[in-house]
């Protein structure tokens, strides 16, 4: 597979949101219809619902996206003018894994769901064990397989906000990405039994990138009224690091210190564990083997490029698809917020080459 496809974006929201959906309005359009589908899904969500209901919780969560972040919203618009769907079909499509939190919590919970997509392994190297002194932060992307032709990497110039680079998939707002303001943000997913009418994630992540302080890149993540669980890691140009694993009603932060930082997709903090639904043991299994080994690789020092990058590729680490739930590294991203550079993969890192960006 070639370098992932970059998408040039600038001016205000609506005429980036606009151009984002001129540019893959068919591609959009297939892959929301998917995930619109699969949001009714009891394989996911443990309850099968409508059509029509699954629409009308996206609907109800408008308002709060709004008043987050109207200007997301303005951008989000003009995807859904450019490809003729709706605003509650692209937050599902956005937000997919937080809006399977708030169908799990509306039909009233219940046991770990057959699917999940939450494979994604994140690490911050702080500045003392960067080979050149300037820390990283990187991690791999990980969903079902099906999702990998649909990555798309968005360099955007908006008038009112930073400049910033995001690893996204097609009609999506922004996913992991860094600023020209030195601040870099990831994910990794967590199974939330407190789903809400709320923000999804996607747009954290954006709000995140229009700050130019670190710390207000943390208040976009602390004061949102979130609509599901994940685990948010920040890494700005100063060398500090910042983890939070944010469920809806409650964040749990930690600091980096002169270790490394690394998380998978299950929660280390008592008060964030409480807050989330049965997971599968086999998923248990698989995020705490993820971590350890993550944790392994970054021991010692000197990292560069190189060795985040093999990171990635490690056969612990990067996943490949199995029946029947076909789960995938379907790319990865890594970045120094100290130099813009931003190192990006789709698809499989062990089988394809990473491509060198800059801000």
């Amino acid at each position: 597979m070639s370098a992932p496809r970059l998408l040039e974006l600038a001016g205000d929201p609506l005429a980036m949101g606009r151009a984002h959906g001129r540019a893959c309005r068919d591609e959009i359009r297939r892959y929301t219809a998917e995930r619109v589908a699969l949001a009714g899904s009891a394989v996911w969500t443990g309850h099968a619902l409508g059509r029509a209901e699954v629409l009308a919780l996206a609907e109800a969560s408008l308002a709060e996206h709004n008043a987050y972040a109207p200007a997301l919203m303005a951008e989000l618009a003009g995807i859904a003018e450019a490809t003729g769907l709706s605003l509650a079909e692209l937050i599902i499509t956005n937000g997919f894994t937080d809006f399977i939190d708030l169908v799990y919590a509306h039909a009233g919970g219940g046991g770990a769901t057959a699917q999940v997509e939450d494979d994604c392994t994140a690490f911050i190297v702080p500045d003392s064990l960067s080979a050149d002194g300037r820390g990283w932060f990187g991690q791999t992307w990980d969903m079902h397989a099906g999702s990998k032709p649909y990555v798309v990497l968005l360099r955007a110039r908006p008038a009112d906000a930073p400049a910033f680079i995001a690893f996204s998939l097609t009609g999506c707002i922004g996913m992991i990405g860094m600023n020209d303001a030195g601040i870099a943000i990831g994910i990794t997913n967590l199974l939330g039994a407190q789903g809400q009418i709320g923000v999804s994630w996607p747009f954290v992540v954006r709000q995140a990138l229009t700050q130019t302080d670190i710390e207000a890149a943390l208040a976009c993540i602390t004061d949102a009224k979130l609509m599901g669980a994940h685990n948010f890691l920040l890494f700005d140009r100063h060398g500090v690091g910042i983890n939070v694993e944010a469920m809806p009603g409650h964040c749990h932060i930690t600091r980096s210190t002169a270790d490394p930082l690394a998380h998978s997709n299950h929660c280390l903090a008592p008060e964030t564990l409480a807050r989330c639904r049965p997971r599968a043991a086999d998923s248990q299994a698989s995020s705490e083997a993820r971590l350890a080994r993550a944790q392994q690789l970054l021991a010692g020092g000197g990292l560069t490029a190189q060795a985040l990058t093999a990171l990635t590729r490690d056969p612990v680490i990067c996943v490949r698809a199995t029946p029947p739930l076909e789960m995938e590294t379907c790319g990865a991203a890594i970045m120094q917020p100290a130099s813009g550079q931003f190192h990006a993969v789709q698809g499989l890192p062990t089988d394809n080459d990473y491509a060198v960006f800059s801000i």
